[in-house]
């Protein structure tokens, strides 16, 4: 994978919590993709600018520290030709992304959460409660493992994957980073299921799309006639896996656009 669209989708994805990398980062990326200097050079650079006092002030208020570290350890991840199916591998996972971020880095919340989203207006996805996250994961891993993708259409395929990833995600066990952290185990295994053309350009493009995806896969409210639907992230992996080109616009995810038809089957829209 290009070492440019693999750095793309890195920092593209601290839009699932709002952050945005510095620009110190983002020069440095630039000197890496243009073979200046290693990944290593770039680690480096990243840990000795946030050990000066006036660099960490600031990343206290806008969590820039947290953005530019993640972003590098996204790429060293996605960098890697290694995996491992399992829920010891997805916390893993977290632990490398959000060492020294979070204390609870790679470990499973012992608390119940709830969380405000934009495209529910405030309302919460009703996660995992926390006495059974354990036995839960262990469960979607198992399911998965015995299944099959022989023989499958591609929509068939879509399907199947947006489930998968959508009562992962669901799951959330972690007190935060549950979404940057399924993104790069979901990127990790299309690449063990042997997809030869993902488009990480969706991922940079598109990763708070991905997010209100999922929050809309996990939420109904039967009482508003609001029901939990896959549609908005099947259009997501149809651009990620099979190239097409269907509007991934946030706002047809907010509740008020509920019960819209599905954007994407049977036409094929122009980004916006």
């Amino acid at each position: 994978m290009e070492k440019g669209t693999i750095w793309q989708a890195a920092i593209g994805l601290q839009q699932v919590d709002g952050l945005k990398p510095s620009t110190y980062l983002l020069d440095t990326a630039k000197q890496n993709i243009d073979g200046d200097i290693t990944f290593a050079e770039v680690k480096n650079r990243i840990e000795e600018y946030y050990k000066t006092a006036t660099s960490r002030q600031a990343s206290k208020e806008d969590r820039t520290e947290e953005a530019d570290k993640v972003s590098v350890r996204i790429v060293e991840i996605l960098s890697e030709n290694t995996f491992s199916f399992s829920p010891d591998g997805y916390l893993d996972i977290h632990r490398r992304l959000f060492a020294g971020i979070y204390e609870f880095a790679g470990k499973i919340r012992a608390y119940n959460i709830t969380k405000a989203e934009w495209a529910l207006n405030g309302d919460t996805v009703l996660y995992a409660g926390a006495g059974n996250l354990s036995a839960t994961l262990e469960h979607d891993f198992n399911k998965e493992k015995k299944f099959s993708y022989k023989q499958l259409t591609q929509q068939q395929t879509i399907e199947h994957l947006a489930c998968f990833i959508s009562d992962l995600w669901q799951i959330h066990p972690f007190g935060e980073g549950n979404t940057r952290t399924t993104a790069v185990f979901l990127i990790k295994y299309l690449r063990k299921l042997d997809f030869k053309n993902v488009n990480m350009g969706v991922f940079a493009r598109h990763s708070l799309y991905f997010r209100n995806a999922l929050v809309r896969a996990n939420y109904k409210n039967p009482k508003d006639n609001i029901h939990s639907t896959n549609e908005y992230l099947e259009c997501f992996l149809r651009n990620l896996l099979l190239g097409e080109k269907n509007a991934l616009k946030n706002r047809e995810l907010q509740t008020p656009f509920k019960n819209q038809a599905t954007p994407c089957l049977g036409e094929i829209f122009t980004n916006a």
